[in-house]
């Protein structure tokens, strides 16, 4: 009667979502029928809800959570902002005279804004506004120019900050423990957010080189579908971007990469708190992109960048405590980070800038908290179902050791990933099945990778492929 009503609460579950009823709702509502349906048939214990209220309490108090909303800012400033667009103009300056120069500099924006936003639907939709009628009017072919956009932009599902490896984490920290625990060991050390990030970062990076080679490859088979952009001011001339504006358009959005990534990947700093410092980042330079800034503010915000630099060096020459020097450094450079911050934040709060970015960060937030508390209630009652041991069976019998049970569970989430989105997937799959596949020995950043590669290489795989249909290619075209 079990398994019955298992394959009951999966296909409910698959139809509700489908149906285009909000996730959210079709998580916590489902699961919550079946249980009381299986209490009824007296399969299901429903003390197994009791614990849904402290699991939802120990969600929206987790450390990693709180950096989604603090990354969610950052990349909403940096979209709203002329920032990504000047990005993108810069680049495509510096490499349209080349076949495929404009493709590559849409790789390299897509790549860089990733980095920096973590985010991708306003990314891929900045990229086709801005790329997309500059690559066409050059001539560039349909296929080509949509898919490489959309492709570039679903980076920020992989390349860190990421917010699916942030909500990756904290369900592959706990399917670990829960995994080792069951194979005897209890002391367990939790999985990071800086692991994950270590772990992808390489994989992010080859993945944008392989679409360069491929970019590389049709220009050299087809240079007739990626032609020369040659970008001319009013009177005819051609134009080539200069210093300043490569190193304002470039260089400080890399900079602020840097000190987001850098301070996490190297143990300076946590998520949340490289979080806050990314979105203080956004903030400053969203203030110093505006018109009309007086020049005390603008060499105010100026010297953000620089003191936030001091405060990580003064962090890795190991603090205050150091010396006195590396106290007064850490203190002047304190005092200036908070009154630029303080300043941009008053300027965007008057322009508007600041208040939209806010509202957009919050509904995101809640809907992503939702799905989360939908999640939970799914993994109590699939495990009242006694869920976990048919799955623990099922993989264990597989042929072929943990190497086949890895690659079946990587398939069931590359074809969950055409009909649901990658949030639901990660609360869905790994609660499921990452304890017994880490109960059997596989390395917890290890699968987190292959989950978050399987989920990246459909929505690429879609984009890059799919985008040879003639509909796809006239509806970007539009």
């Amino acid at each position: 009667m079990s398994g019955a009503l298992l394959v009951l609460l999966g296909v409910t579950l698959l139809c509700g979502i489908l149906s285009g009823a909000p996730v959210s709702f079709v998580l916590i509502g489902v699961p919550t029928v079946v249980a009381f349906l299986g209490a009824v048939l007296g399969v299901f214990d429903l003390g197994f809800l009791a614990a849904f209220p402290s699991r939802a309490f120990g969600i929206l108090t987790n450390d990693v959570f709180l950096s989604v909303p603090l990354f969610v800012l950052m990349g909403g400033l940096l979209e709203r902002s002329s920032i990504a667009k000047r990005m993108m103009l810069t680049a495509g300056a510096l490499f349209g005279n080349r076949e495929g120069g404009m493709a590559y500099a849409v790789v390299i924006v897509g790549a860089l804004l990733a980095a920096s936003t973590g985010v991708i639907g306003a990314t891929i939709f900045m990229l086709g506004m801005i790329a997309m009628p500059a690559m066409l009017e050059a001539g560039y072919s349909k296929s080509l120019a949509s898919g490489v956009i959309c492709a570039a932009g679903s980076l920020g599902q992989i390349i860190p900050p990421s917010i699916l490896l942030i909500l990756l984490t904290d369900q592959i920290s706990a399917a670990y423990q829960a995994g080792r625990r069951s194979a005897g060991e209890w002391a367990v050390e939790p999985v990071s957010v800086g692991d994950l990030f270590a772990g992808a970062f390489i994989p992010g990076l080859l993945l944008v080189v392989l679409y360069i080679l491929y970019i590389l490859f049709t220009s050299i088979r087809t240079p007739a579908s990626c032609p020369p952009v040659v970008t001319r001011d009013a009177a005819g001339n051609r134009t080539r971007p200069d210093l300043r504006e490569v190193t304002y358009s470039l260089l400080m959005p890399l900079l602020l990469i840097v000190i987001v990534l850098g301070s996490i990947l190297g143990g300076v700093a946590t998520a949340t708190e490289s979080a806050a410092l990314g979105a203080a980042g956004a903030l400053v330079m969203t203030a110093m992109n505006r018109d009309g800034v007086p020049l005390w503010r603008m060499l105010l915000l100026m010297a953000v960048l620089p003191a936030a630099f001091a405060l990580v060096a003064v962090k890795l020459s190991g603090g205050a405590q150091a010396s006195p020097l590396a106290g007064g450094i850490g203190l002047v450079a304190l005092v200036v980070m908070c009154l630029g911050t303080l300043s941009a934040l008053l300027q965007e709060l008057r322009r508007g800038g600041m208040w939209d970015a806010a509202v957009d960060t919050a509904s995101m937030v809640a809907m992503l908290t939702l799905i989360v508390l939908g999640a939970t209630m799914l993994s109590l009652v699939f495990r009242g179902l006694h869920g976990e041991q048919m799955v623990e069976s099922f993989l264990h019998g597989l042929p072929g050791g943990e190497m086949t049970a890895v690659l079946v569970v990587m398939a069931i989430i590359f074809v969950l990933g055409f009909v649901i989105e990658y949030v639901e997937i990660i609360f869905i799959v790994v609660p499921i099945a990452g304890p017994p596949l880490m109960a059997a020995g596989v390395d917890p950043v290890w699968f987190g990778e292959c989950h978050e590669l399987c989920v990246s290489g459909l929505v690429h795989a879609g984009f890059r492929y799919g985008h040879a249909l003639k509909r796809s290619s006239n509806i970007m075209a539009k």
